[in-house]
């Protein structure tokens, strides 16, 4: 039998040494921090008050709550999850139980002003959400506490500021201060700069003549200011109306949509004319469109002159009533016959479109009237009166001159007919008792003579729109249905 000799085998060697260089080792492993460095670490547990990040130490670092975010009362669910990397800023490597103390919204902080620093020295543009709204502004977190003023929010005031939490925003760096903490935004000068580009591209496209819609942004003495979508324009005073006004506010008010005419632009200035009379028909084309010489028209006395009266006759019209054509009779001064601010009718005899003059004639208009007639001629009333290219009467629209009746499915056109008739006749009547007041002066007055041609029986067809036999006809035809 042969005996055989086992020699152990060296499982390890001991290359540390002693116990106290293994204690020495172990530190090695262990990072070191001082206060005020900037370390990464990982979440590894969320409570109400702290969250614990895993940062390579011997113990777990500490983030009080209140140091998660720049918000304030934040849940920490809602700021980090478990397994988040997470940058910190130590507070305090050591506190009183041994901890060392992290903050998140302190690292952020430090990133974010070298960011914002940046950004403001090139005059970029930061992007911010509104998380709190404070007397006078809101706070808008750009990794810092941005504030922003409630007068730099918008082009115009805002009085509500509540819509605006919890929006995304983008705003130019107003102030920096990093020793007072203070950063003050301004999202009215970024939205100056979009409009100023705006603004020059639309002056680009607006040319003289263009027809645009606006909104009447503010009224001053001298006009009304048209916002065009960014862009405002001037409607001077003598551009608002085709008749005389003293103030803007006199045809329109703040928030009215219009419709103006491009006058001019200035592009340098930067200045935009418009006219809101030149999209409006201009009254005198309207009253030749619906007026005729020989016509009888309604108007009051606006101005004694030493050579007549003016009467306004239609919204913006005068014309003149020669003092030879006030009365028959023979007449001084106009106010014998009439006063300022008196009911009168007119005659038309002339329509000048060209110098915008009309004249009328209060004589020729009392002549051949009747106080108690019973003859009407509605065309001299301002009723639409046609005749065809043989003169021949032109019945109005459904109104069926073989079966003199009104057609079905015409009722409207009957009843804007009828409406015209009334209106016409009601004028008649007004007329007649013009005149008789009229008459009963001149019996008070002895030494007055008579008129010369009151009642003359061809009166009427002088300028007459339409002859008697023909308007008789239309009566009997149309009053009947």
């Amino acid at each position: 039998m042969t005996n055989t000799t086992t020699e152990s085998k060296q499982v390890a060697i001991n290359d540390i040494g002693s116990a106290d260089d293994f204690l020495a080792a172990v530190e090695l492993t262990i990072k070191s921090f001082n206060d005020g460095d900037l370390i990464e670490g990982t979440v590894v547990k969320i409570d109400r008050d702290e969250v614990l990040l895993d940062v390579g130490f011997k113990t777990e670092g500490v983030i009080p709550s209140r140091e998660l975010s720049i918000k304030h009362d934040v849940d920490p669910d809602e700021v980090v999850n478990v397994g988040d990397s997470v940058e910190a800023l130590v507070l305090q490597k050591e506190d009183k139980e041994g901890r060392l103390i992290l903050s998140k919204k302190r690292a952020q902080y430090e990133r974010a002003w070298g960011d914002v620093e940046k950004v403001k020295e090139t005059e970029g543009v930061v992007t911010g959400t509104v998380i709190e709204v404070v007397k006078g502004g809101l706070i808008v977190d750009i990794g810092l506490r941005g504030f922003l003023p409630a007068s730099l929010i918008e082009l115009r005031r805002v009085r509500d500021l509540t819509p605006y939490l919890g929006q995304e925003i983008e705003a130019k760096i107003l102030e920096l201060d990093k020793n007072r903490n203070n950063v003050v935004l301004s999202r009215r000068a970024l939205l100056e700069e979009t409009q100023s580009a705006t603004r020059s591209s639309f002056l680009a496209d607006l040319k003289p003549g263009q027809v645009r819609k606006g909104v009447i942004s503010s009224i001053v003495n001298f006009g009304a200011f048209v916002d065009l979508g960014g862009v405002d324009g001037l409607v001077h005073v003598s551009e608002l109306s085709w008749k005389h006004i003293e103030h803007a506010s006199d045809v329109v008010e703040v928030g009215q949509e219009v419709t103006v005419e491009v006058l001019s632009v200035e592009l340098d200035r930067e200045r935009v004319s418009l006219s809101l009379k030149a999209t409006q028909e201009d009254p005198w084309q309207v009253f030749a469109r619906t007026h005729a010489i020989g016509q009888i028209a309604p108007g009051a006395v606006t101005k004694l002159v030493p050579f007549g009266a003016f009467v306004r006759v239609a919204d913006g019209i005068e014309g003149l009533v020669h003092i030879s054509e006030l009365s028959g009779q023979h007449v001084e001064l106009a106010e014998q016959v009439v006063s300022a601010g008196q009911g009168v009718f007119v005659k038309i005899i002339d329509i000048d479109l060209e110098r915008r003059r009309i004249s009328l004639s209060l004589k020729q208009a009392n002549e051949g009237v009747d106080p108690e007639g019973t003859e009407f001629d509605p065309a001299l009333y301002g009723m639409t009166t046609e005749y065809d290219e043989n003169g021949e009467y032109k019945y109005p629209e459904g109104f069926d001159p073989e079966t003199q009746e009104w057609k079905e499915g015409f009722e409207s056109q009957r009843e804007k007919w009828e409406q015209e008739y009334a209106a016409a006749q009601e004028r008649w009547e007004a007329h007649k008792k013009q005149v008789a007041a009229m008459l009963t002066e001149l019996a008070a007055a002895p030494a007055a003579e008579a008129p010369s041609s009151s009642f003359s029986s061809d009166a009427a067809s002088a300028g007459a729109l339409a002859d008697d036999e023909a308007l008789a006809a239309l009566k009997a035809q149309l009053e009947g249905n």
